[in-house]
């Protein structure tokens, strides 16, 4: 799985990954600053109507309090947005990775397996609506572990151990279902659960990296390419024929 890893990073530096890399990079941040213009005008809306309702209800006198607290709440949620950025980067990428997985994926096949079949292109419209459930999946996670980081420590633990699992799911089906129906590509995710759960160790380590974690889509898609093709292998080397599972 180290080799897997390497081998990811080391093709990053390609020139066909430096022009996905820049797509994809671009498509991350445009996708953050939507998110953030959204949270912020959502957050100022309720802001203004709170501080309304508060100057209806106590009166005239209160507009200076009032205006105060809704400086005071905009300068948070200010600061809220960059933490949620930081927050819902693992979510991002993943939706991101939807758009160019088959681009990412098909470079590491013919580079490393040349002498494998391509995998078939997943439809865009699925890869997006998996993308969309996984982002929507890693949220949702990610919201369940946030209590746990008001203990230093554990929180950031809990979290890091999410992003694992969450970030080797998304991943992982991604890559298989080039080569496999997706209920069989989940079915087979659901077998080497512990496996995908390690190798979403590295992915996690590589979404903790500021700035760098821009390019986790490029990094864990080529990885999982790896580890797909690894655990196929192995079944085929240790199966009866027809075990593995069902082909594109």
């Amino acid at each position: 799985m180290l080799d897997a890893a390497i081998q990811a990073l080391a093709q990053m530096a390609s020139p066909p990954f430096r022009a996905l890399l820049i797509r994809s990079i671009a498509l991350a941040i445009v996708l953050l600053i939507v998110l953030g213009i959204g949270i912020d005008r959502g957050l100022v809306a309720l802001v203004e109507r709170g501080g309304a309702w508060i100057e209806i209800h106590a009166g005239p006198g209160a507009h200076t309090p009032v205006n105060i607290l809704e400086w005071m709440v905009a300068i948070a949620a200010g600061l809220g947005i960059v933490a949620g950025a930081v927050f819902l980067m693992p979510a991002v990428t993943a939706l991101v990775a939807s758009f160019f997985v088959d681009a990412i994926a098909e470079q590491v096949e013919r580079v490393h397996y040349p002498a494998d079949p391509v995998g078939t292109a997943v439809p865009i419209g699925t890869a997006i609506l998996e993308g969309v459930q996984a982002a929507l999946l890693a949220i949702l996670i990610y919201l369940c572990a946030v209590p746990f980081l008001l203990v230093a420590g554990l929180g950031l633990l809990i979290f890091f151990l999410a992003t694992a699992y969450v970030q080797g799911r998304i991943y992982f089906e991604l890559a298989a279902m080039r080569f496999h129906p997706a209920a069989e590509a989940k079915r087979l995710r659901k077998h080497h659960a512990g496996t995908l759960f390690v190798a979403g160790l590295f992915i996690a380590a590589f979404v903790s990296i500021p700035v760098l974690n821009l390019a986790t889509p490029l990094f864990a898609t080529a990885f999982m390419v790896h580890v797909h093709k690894q655990i196929v292998r192995r079944r085929e080397s240790t199966s009866p024929p027809g075990e593995v599972g069902s082909q594109r």
